[in-house]
């Protein structure tokens, strides 16, 4: 595997970003390929580790198999690694692009070297495969007469609806915005991941035989809010009932879309909005325009100031926005202390290493504003009024979490009161779960956290012939974990119809595969 010398003779080099002061003048990808020579010594450095961590539950819950294709890449065998990503991947452009890679935190190397780039070689594979025409729709060869309905178009809808339809099952995804995709689409700016790009995958998958609805609001009514995104005027509303007696099978994977709320005093106030609400508003605006230059976005952050609560993914992306918008302030507030340089004792390898990044959207605000905008341990208390029912400010203090108080992990800290200018405010704070129209309709079961039941593996709810994968089933998490749930939920979909199933499931490719020709 690779070069056996390589992570000594290479050091780690992964794809440059573009220069944060002219990157924040587009919504243009920032990322910057390494050229096919630099890629090909990237995958040098991967070598025989003898257990790889990287394809554990740890590192990839979808099983890649990284050793190999890093093999390939480093041997300059690209078809070969494009066909043997895809045999655990329906998506490598998406991951390769916003997955955290959880995989180069379980990297043997990385245990006392920089880890190997695992996410920047899977962005490499995938693309150049595009650009060769290597990746084709994935027809089946006949049709089983069965048809399953999906219900949300994000990952795991679309890593269940290719493979179900590989199976030969006739497949119907149903969206409830204008466009195909989910969080793909409308919840991660265009600079992370381009819109053409989901564009493009979808044209696959429709060419392939997977029938799309959009507009169409499953569960929904005409008093249901619109969730993370405005509602469209053509929009029709489908009875979650209708579904289960028209289809020999249902899959939910709507996503968890329910934001967490900060009711705090003057939460009511004007210019206080979830991130979904922001980004999505935003990405819809920019696409409807056709990428053009200057677009008007439902929710302008121009000459404003920004506070962003929530130190996540969802936050930085809240960050970047606002910067290309042209915002006058921003700062960016995290309950939980700043996290360590380096492992804490309690944060051991393989685990994903819980320590200080600077992400796009500080890089970003830090060229902007000369300062990075992370305030940690601080709490909001309240929302300031204009006095026309618009915010103004945020009441703040800082927290100390070494001194619980008895009610909290935390106490305040007497003295250090605060008070931020603010016009517009994003609760970037996570999601607790599922909307509750479709479970509520046809009487699907929840767990403690309002997850749909159903078990990992065989994702069937207490409803016959009705699954449940992704967000909506797992809770919030990975986009890779989203294609696993998809993928896992295919395989127990295809066994139930057809009473015996040849997908693979994350897992069983690895055992297979690893160390064999096939």
């Amino acid at each position: 595997m690779g070069k056996p010398t390589g992570f000594k003779e290479y050091p780690r080099n992964k794809n440059p970003y573009a220069d944060p002061t002219q990157r924040v003048k587009n919504f243009d990808e920032f990322t910057l390929p390494l050229n096919v020579l630099d890629r090909q010594t990237q995958g040098a450095r991967c070598m025989d580790c003898g257990i790889p961590f990287c394809m554990s539950d740890t590192g990839c819950p979808i099983d890649n198999l990284i050793p190999e294709w890093n093999d390939l890449v480093y041997n300059g065998k690209f078809e070969e690694a494009i066909h043997r990503l895809h045999k655990t991947n329906n998506f490598p452009e998406f991951t390769g692009r916003v997955c955290p890679a959880p995989c180069e935190g379980a990297c043997v190397l990385g245990i006392n070297e920089p880890p190997v780039t695992i996410k920047d070689q899977e962005m490499f594979i995938i693309d150049t495969a595009f650009e060769n025409g290597w990746v084709t729709p994935n027809t089946p060869v006949s049709r089983t007469g069965k048809k399953v309905a999906i219900v949300g178009s994000g990952p795991a809808g679309l890593a269940a609806a290719d493979q179900l339809n590989a199976a030969g099952h006739e497949v119907t995804v149903y969206e409830r915005h204008d466009r195909i995709g989910g969080l793909l689409m409308y919840g991660i700016p265009n600079m992370k991941l381009d819109k053409k790009i989901v564009d493009r995958r979808v044209s696959l998958l429709a060419k392939a035989g997977v029938n799309f609805v959009v507009n169409a609001f499953v569960g929904g009514d005409e008093s249901t809010p619109a969730g993370v995104g405005p509602k469209d005027e053509n929009i029709q509303y489908i009875d979650p009932k209708q579904l289960v007696e028209d289809f020999d099978a249902v899959l939910i994977a709507t996503g968890a879309t329910k934001g967490r709320d900060l009711p705090i005093p003057g939460r009511e106030l004007n210019g206080i909005h979830f991130a979904m609400e922001f980004l999505h508003g935003n990405t819809k605006a920019l696409v409807d325009a056709n990428y053009a230059d200057r677009f008007e976005p439902p929710i302008d952050a121009r000459g404003k100031n920004v506070i962003v609560i929530g130190g996540g993914d969802t936050g930085n992306d809240c960050l970047g926005t606002s910067i290309r918008h042209g915002c006058k302030g921003l700062a960016n507030f995290e309950l939980m202390p700043q996290p360590p340089a380096d492992r804490a004792e309690n944060n051991p390898w393989p685990t994903w290493p819980r320590i200080m990044r600077t992400d796009y959207g500080h890089q970003e605000a830090i060229a902007k504003f000369e300062a990075d905008p992370r305030e940690y341990a601080i709490l909001s208390k309240e929302f300031i009024d204009d006095g026309n029912g618009n915010v103004k400010g945020i009441k703040t203090v800082r927290v100390d979490w070494a001194k619980p108080d008895g009610k909290a992990p935390f106490s305040e800290i007497p003295g250090t009161e605060q008070t931020f200018e603010a016009d517009l405010v994003f609760l970037a704070m996570g999601f607790l779960g599922p909307e509750q129209m479709i479970t509520e309709k046809l009487g699907l079961e929840s767990d403690q956290r309002s997850n749909i039941k159903a078990a990992f593996g065989p994702h069937a709810t207490n409803i016959p012939g009705v699954f449940a994968a992704g967000d909506c089933r797992r809770g919030q998490s990975l986009i890779v974990w989203a294609i696993a749930e998809g993928r896992n939920a295919a395989k127990s979909i295809d066994e139930y119809l057809m009473g015996y199933s040849e997908l693979p499931a994350p897992g069983q490719v690895a055992s297979q595969l690893v160390g064999a020709n096939a």
